[in-house]
């Protein structure tokens, strides 16, 4: 080799060294301020969000509220904007470079929750549910003996009265339907704060701690009672603001939570073309059952085919061994664990708006690990027909449904797989259409695999054809959501119409209706159930279409599953290898 060429290939290997080095050092700053960005301001200005997610140094802190503290975390989130946007985006991984726009977004998002939706300035059982949360998430969990949870619990009830001054000092003109959830919502935590509050912490052991409790656990039992007075009595009637967020706002939260930049009207036109497809498919359905009757007509025997109140959780418990040997036997996805998750009866601070939920600790909670799936059942105030009527989105279908949805494989089988999620950023940062649609579409792509059949999951072809049925109906509720969310928001829809929608063309009952109706004036991007399941079946598609014969369902779930909880754009361009659409 002459000495040009070895002084070419010097300088190359030369070029080489200083672009490694330049990479490694981009991943180290992004690292290092990711971390700062979660260790200074997104837990400590949300301290439960600690807890949960199992960092335990914050147990005794309470979300702080106050105009100062708002302002102080704009300008956090502003000053780390800068910062991580000034990382070099081409010179980091794949992996890291998805997560710097995860966390660029999370920012964006933050603030425009801060600064634009403003909940803290409209939504009053903001308030009151952190006061419930704050220390429902200190007494479910015991992953610390019970006098040092019930000392941050302590801690976090002296903060509540502030809180609750701060509410008042907040909240000038907020939308009716947000007070009146608050109101219908209050007297269920002020019970939660009366009897399972003491009873969860009846074991403690020091006797001065519990005299300390009774007296901090009295005053928010008074504030609660006194804030639920001012709210009847003061706020209610000054509510008159809109809940509305707005078309561009709404564009915005879609891109920053969920990378999704597709236009609302186009948006619209894809929510619709799904709903009629599953409308269709349900008529089909129905009229194989009795082609004598009409869809509506067998949607209304399908919802009287329920379990008792009393025995409701006992049948979504049963349903847990068919499902994981189907799974298995089936190759559906590899499940990590045979631990499973404990049923119970929903917190009263959620009742208000929601069913059924999952309840998972945090990937970095390590002692406490138990799941808690949620089941909200009827309220003992409504009249027996009120309660028939309730039942009924808990018909057999709707239950089988439900349970792929929270357990398996949906959000506990998700539990599971995010305990080794790739980076801290994916553990923390979670998208819905990735959460809620991987959740959704499992409810399809069980009953499509093959359960739900005679002897799986079935007693014979016609209970068959009601599960069907009755995953479809959850399906036209998200579908409904989808729509819903999208109208209501951007000012085509009034509440009253929404309730109307969801029992019209979501083919749900009025009681599940009017849920769903006041949930999406708080969730207005409720659309991510539909929204994720239609990228993830594309997603899929294009796959088998690129693997052939290769194609693995097990293998797809689970690499799907592993790469954590990003946008299906991130899982797209990972898994594809490139940045084709995601519809």
């Amino acid at each position: 080799m002459n000495k040009y060429v070895s002084l070419l290939a010097f300088g190359a290997c030369m070029t080489l060294s200083a672009a490694a080095t330049s990479d490694k050092a981009a991943q180290e700053q992004f690292q290092r301020a990711s971390d700062e960005y979660f260790d200074q301001v997104y837990f400590p200005h949300q301290p439960i969000a600690g807890t949960v997610w199992g960092y335990h140094q914050y147990d005794a802190k309470l979300d702080d509220l106050a105009s100062g503290s708002i302002d102080a975390e704009v300008a956090a989130l502003d000053s780390f904007e800068k910062r991580i946007s000034a990382i070099p985006a081409a010179s980091l991984d794949q992996t890291t470079r998805a997560d710097r726009e995860l966390v660029l977004n999370q920012i964006r998002s933050r603030r425009l929750t801060l600064q634009t939706i403003r909940p803290w300035a409209k939504n009053a059982d903001y308030y009151s549910s952190l006061c419930a949360s704050g220390v429902f998430t200190l007494m479910e969990r015991k992953f610390a003996p019970s006098d040092d949870r019930l000392r941050s619990l302590i801690a976090r009830e002296k903060k509540m009265p502030v809180l609750l001054v701060q509410a008042r000092a907040n909240l000038q003109n907020p939308p009716r339907i947000f007070t009146e959830i608050a109101i219908e919502q209050l007297p269920g935590i002020i019970a939660f704060f009366q009897h399972d509050v003491p009873l969860a912490f009846a074991d403690a052991q020091d006797e001065a701690l519990k005299a300390e409790f009774a007296k901090s656990n009295a005053a928010v039992i008074g504030e609660l009672t006194s804030y639920m007075t001012w709210l009847r009595s003061d706020l209610l009637p000054r509510s008159n603001g809109d809940f509305r967020i707005g078309a561009d706002t709404f564009s915005k939260k879609l891109q920053y939570d969920e990378m999704v930049d597709i236009p609302l009207p186009r948006l619209l036109e894809v929510g619709y073309a799904d709903l009629h497809r599953n409308q269709q498919h349900f008529a089909e359905v129905a009229k194989e059952l009795e082609p004598d009757k009409t869809p509506r007509e067998v949607l209304e025997e399908l919802g009287h085919q329920h379990p008792s109140p009393d025995q409701l959780l006992n049948s979504f418990r049963a349903t847990f061994s068919s499902l994981l040997d189907f799974i298995r036997s089936h190759h559906i996805v590899t499940i990590p664990s045979d631990v499973r998750p404990v049923l119970e009866e929903t917190p009263p601070f959620m009742r208000a708006t929601t069913q059924a939920s999952m309840d998972s600790p945090g990937p970095f909670e390590t002692k406490a690990t138990t799941s808690y799936f949620n089941v909200t059942l009827p309220d003992p105030s409504m009249t027996p027909a009120e309660v028939e009527g309730y039942m009924h989105s808990y018909n057999i279908g709707t239950v089988i449904s439900t349970s792929v949805h929270e357990a398996y494989p949906g959000h506990y089988v998700q539990y599971l797989y995010s305990l080794k999620a790739p980076t801290r950023v994916r553990k923390i940062l979670q998208a819905n259409t990735n959460i809620e649609g991987w959740a959704h579409y499992t409810e399809q792509m069980m009953l499509d695999n093959g359960y739900g059949q005679p002897g799986i999951g079935a007693r014979d072809a016609r209970e068959a054809k009601f599960l069907r049925l009755g995953q479809l109906q959850d399906a036209l509720l998200r579908n409904a959501r989808f729509i819903v969310g999208i109208q209501m928001h951007t000012g085509n829809m009034t509440y009253d119409q929404a309730v109307e929608f969801f029992q019209k063309e979501g083919y749900q009952p009025r009681e599940t209706s009017i849920v769903e109706a006041k949930r999406g004036a708080g969730d207005p991007t409720y659309l991510y159930y539909t929204l994720g399941k239609l990228e993830i079946l594309k997603l899929r598609e294009d796959l088998m279409k690129k693997q052939g014969s290769a194609f693995s369902l097990q293998k797809f779930h689970d690499d799907f599953l592993s790469q954590g909880f990003p946008p299906i754009k991130v899982i797209r361009e990972a898994m594809l290898g490139d940045g084709s659409p995601t519809l």
